[in-house]
C-alpha cells in the first residue's frame, strides 16, 4: 500500500486506518445527522415562513387565483403604488346629511342585562346589544362611531348589508381601528330591505362575544321604520355561556292580540348553528335579508340559523318561538289559561334547498346565468398540523394551504362567479362572504328546487359540499371567512379581491389593527 503524507506523522510510522466498527459508527452518525436534517429542515422552514411580519398588507398575502377566467392585471397589489389602482377608502359615499343619523359610543364596562344578570364586556351607548338601527329601503344612513375607552380599538362591520367597501369596517383592510378618543363616520345607502346586524371587526372574537353588536333592520319602501309589536328583532347571544334574546336574560314577551300576525327577526350572533321552532305553524319569510318566494306553513320542523345568519319567521298570536333555552313569547293566552309551555325541539329541519316556490335567478342589481360563469373557484376546507404565526398546532387549511399562504380569489367587476365550498375538516363552518349575497345552486350535487336561497352566511357541515354563485358587482377587498370567530385567527380566512383595488391600511403587531 502506498503511503501518503497524511498517513505518516512526521518522524513516525504510518497511521493505521480506524477499526471497522469505528468506521461503521461514524457512518451511522452521519446518516442519522442527515436524516435529522431532512426531517427538521422542512419543519424549520415552515415555522419561519409562518412568522408574522410586524406590518403587512392583505394584498400581499397568499397567492392569486383567477378562477380560470380572462387574464387580470398582474401584481394588483402594486397598482396603488403606481397610481393606477382604486384605494378602498375612495370606495364610499362622502360624508354629508343622512336620513338616519346615529352616534354609537363604545365602552368597556360592566352592565346589567334585562332580567338582572350582570356581565362584563363592551357596550354601545351603555347597552348590549347596542341600539337597534332602523331605516327605510333607499334611505341614507350615517353612523358616527366613537371609542370612549375600548383599549384595543373598535370598528363596525355591517353584516349582510352590501355596503361600499370603504364602509365595510374591517380593521387593517378597509380602515384603521378606532382607538380610545377617536371616531369614524360610516355613511351608506340602505338599498336592501331585510334583517341585518352590525358588530366589531377588530379583535372580533373577543369583542363580539363581549357585546359589541346590535340589530339593523331595513323595511321596504313605502312602509314605516318605526318599531311595532308586529315586527320584532330577536338577537340571540351567549353571555358567559348563558343564552339571551334581545338582551333579555330569559324569554322576550311581545304583546299581540289573538290572531295577529307577527314577524320575528331571528339573528344568531354566536359561533355555532342554532335552531328556531314553534309548536304553532309558522312560515320562513326571509333568510339573510332576502325574502323567500312562496313560503309555506311549517309544522313539526325547526329552522336552522347559521352563525351570523338571520331567519325571519312569521307566527300568529299566541305563539312561542323557541330559541334553544330562551323564547320570543308572542301574545298572551286566553284569560285564565296557563302560559304556553316550551315546545320540545323537533328533529326535522326545514330544508331551504327545496323550501318555497322556484323563481328565476335575478339578483337585485343584474340578471345572471350561473351556468355560464366567468370564473370558477374552489374553497376546500381541511385541517392539518403546522404553524400559524410561529405557533405549532392543528390548523384549518384552504385548498390544502395554511394561512397566510391562502388564495386571493381575483375577479373583475361584472364577473359571474361560481364557487364550490367543501369541508373535510371534522367541524361545521359558518362561511361568510362580505359585500355580496350568493345563491345556493346545489348541496352535495343535489340541485336547489325551491325559492332562490340567497345567503351571506352558510353552514357547511363536515363532509358537505355546496355550489354557490354571485355577481361581482361591489368592487373592493372583501373577507371570505368562517364566522366562528375563533377560526379566522386559526387560518380560516381568504379574500375576494377585485382587479386594481388597493388598500392604504395595514395589519400586524406593529399596527393597531387586528381584523380577527
Amino acid at each position: 500500500m502506498l503511503e501518503t503524507d497524511e498517513a505518516r506523522p512526521e518522524g513516525g510510522p504510518p497511521l493505521a486506518p480506524p477499526p471497522a466498527p469505528v468506521r461503521r459508527s461514524r457512518r451511522r452518525t452521519l446518516v442519522a445527522v442527515l436524516a435529522a436534517l431532512a426531517v427538521l429542515a422542512p419543519i424549520v422552514w415552515s415555522w419561519a415562513a409562518s412568522l408574522p411580519s410586524g406590518t403587512w398588507s392583505v394584498t400581499d398575502m397568499g397567492y392569486p387565483d383567477d378562477g380560470g377566467g380572462p387574464p387580470l392585471m398582474p401584481d394588483h397589489g402594486m397598482a396603488g403604488m403606481a397610481g393606477t389602482g382604486r384605494p378602498v377608502d375612495t370606495l364610499r359615499l362622502p360624508d354629508g346629511p343622512a336620513d338616519v343619523d346615529v352616534t354609537l359610543v363604545a365602552r368597556a364596562q360592566t352592565v346589567r342585562l334585562a332580567g338582572g344578570r350582570t356581565v362584563t364586556g363592551y357596550t354601545l351607548n351603555g347597552t348590549t346589544p347596542g341600539p337597534e338601527i332602523r331605516a327605510v329601503q333607499g334611505q341614507t344612513v350615517r353612523v358616527r362611531l366613537v371609542n370612549a375607552d375600548v383599549p384595543r380599538g373598535v370598528t363596525l362591520h355591517w353584516h349582510g348589508l352590501d355596503v361600499p367597501n370603504g364602509d365595510d369596517g374591517v380593521a387593517g383592510v378597509t380602515q384603521d381601528a378606532v382607538l380610545p378618543g377617536g371616531q369614524f363616520v360610516y355613511r351608506f345607502r340602505a338599498d336592501q330591505a331585510g334583517s341585518f346586524w352590525y358588530h366589531s371587526h377588530q379583535v372580533a372574537d373577543d369583542q363580539v362575544r363581549g357585546g359589541l353588536f346590535g340589530s339593523f333592520v331595513v323595511v321596504p319602501r313605502g312602509t314605516s321604520a318605526v318599531p311595532s309589536a308586529s315586527d320584532v328583532s330577536a338577537l340571540v347571544h351567549l353571555y358567559d355561556g348563558r343564552r339571551t334574546v334581545a338582551g333579555v336574560d330569559g324569554d322576550l314577551a311581545v304583546p299581540a292580540a289573538p290572531g295577529s300576525v307577527v314577524r320575528v327577526r331571528v339573528t344568531n350572533t354566536d359561533t355555532g348553528p342554532m335552531r328556531a321552532w314553534s309548536a304553532s305553524p309558522y312560515r320562513v319569510l326571509a333568510v339573510d335579508g332576502t325574502d323567500v318566494r312562496g313560503p309555506t306553513p311549517v309544522t313539526g320542523a325547526a329552522t336552522q340559523v347559521t352563525a351570523g345568519g338571520r331567519a325571519d319567521l312569521e307566527v300568529t298570536a299566541p305563539a312561542r318561538v323557541e330559541l334553544g333555552g330562551v323564547a320570543v313569547v308572542v301574545g298572551n293566552p286566553r284569560p285564565g289559561a296557563a302560559p304556553t309551555p316550551p315546545a320540545p325541539p323537533p328533529t326535522p329541519v326545514v330544508d331551504l334547498l327545496h323550501y318555497g316556490t322556484p323563481t328565476p335567478l335575478t339578483p337585485v342589481t343584474v340578471g345572471f346565468d350561473p351556468t355560464v360563469p366567468t370564473r370558477v373557484f374552489d374553497y376546500a376546507i381541511g385541517r392539518r398540523p403546522g404553524f400559524v404565526d410561529g405557533v405549532p398546532g392543528l390548523y384549518w387549511t384552504i385548498n390544502g394551504h395554511l394561512y397566510p399562504d391562502v388564495p386571493m380569489f381575483m375577479v373583475r367587476e361584472g364577473d359571474v362567479v361560481r364557487m364550490r365550498i367543501s369541508n373535510t375538516s371534522g367541524e361545521v363552518h359558518p362561511m361568510h362572504l362580505h359585500g355580496h349575497h350568493a345563491v345556493v345552486l346545489a348541496r352535495d350535487g343535489v340541485p336547489a328546487t325551491g325559492s332562490p336561497w340567497w345567503i351571506d352566511s352558510l353552514d357547511v357541515p363536515d363532509g358537505a359540499t355546496y355550489d354557490v354563485a354571485f355577481v361581482a358587482d361591489n368592487p373592493g377587498l372583501w373577507m371570505d371567512h368562517c364566522h366562528n370567530l375563533a377560526h379566522p385567527k386559526q387560518g380560516l380566512v381568504a379574500h375576494l379581491m377585485y382587479e386594481g383595488v388597493t388598500t392604504p391600511y395595514r395589519a400586524g403587531a406593529d399596527t393597531p389593527n387586528d381584523p380577527e
